[in-house]
């Protein structure tokens, strides 16, 4: 791994600004390899010193990456001035600078949420070229009409012109449906069933590529992903 400042480094680590990091060095707070180090801008590679924090060991991480259960009424977005948001929901010793939502979820909508800081795995899991598949379990206002499985399969044209992939619908109930889709377009779940003269009453993600919400993961929680549950997003 590239060398970085030491400053760096900590800030990133225990999430925190470059000055109080810088200032927190310098008071002979930080150690590496045994060696009390009280200049900010050293630089090393994190991945192959010990590096402490008033003699605690910073277990150096790259990128961060998380898992919600997004409840109700909560932005899909990293700050908001006057409304919560799913970083806000992050514990205090997973928050990291820059994090953010992978994708986005609508205010009213719910279940499987990732957070992280790699913005390359962010686009990687987004973007359609990647074929990862999203599957929701959606309540509708009205009976699910006998052609809608044949429609979502050719790829519903939303009432702006704009053609949808094709998608896997498969019903559940009179009312109940899971859906499959490869892509996320605004408001798409709701807006494809809007063609077919339905509303969607209730909406919750369960899961992304080959990833599914933990059971006991309870709505409005979040932890760290497993590497095998990492792995698995891009399956």
């Amino acid at each position: 791994m590239n060398l970085q400042r030491l400053d760096k480094i900590i800030a990133s680590q225990l999430n925190i600004s470059r000055s109080d990091a810088k200032a927190d060095i310098r008071r002979g707070f930080v150690g590496v390899d045994g060696e009390l180090v009280r200049d900010p801008s050293r630089s090393f590679s994190p991945l192959e010193c010990n590096i402490t924090y008033k003699g605690q060991a910073v277990n150096f991480k790259e990128f961060i990456y998380l898992v919600l259960n997004k409840p109700k009424g909560v932005l899909s977005a990293s700050t908001d001035n006057n409304r919560q948001t799913v970083v806000d929901l992050v514990p205090t010793e997973l928050s990291r600078q820059n994090l953010s939502p992978v994708g986005r979820l609508d205010k009213d909508t719910t279940g499987l949420l990732l957070i992280t800081d790699d913005g390359q795995f962010s686009h990687k899991v987004i973007s359609p070229k990647s074929d990862i598949k999203k599957v929701y379990h959606v309540v509708l206002d009205g009976l699910i009409p006998k052609n809608a499985c044949e429609e979502f399969a050719k790829g519903i044209v939303l009432a702006d012109g704009t053609k949808c992939l094709p998608a896997k619908l498969e019903i559940k109930g009179e009312k109940e449906a899971l859906v499959e889709i490869r892509e996320g377009k605004y408001h798409q779940i709701k807006r494809m069933f809007g063609v077919l003269g339905l509303g969607v009453n209730e909406l919750k993600r369960l899961s992304i590529g080959g990833f599914k919400l933990p059971e006991d993961l309870k709505e409005g929680e979040c932890r760290e992903l497993t590497e095998a549950e990492l792995k698995s997003v891009l399956y």
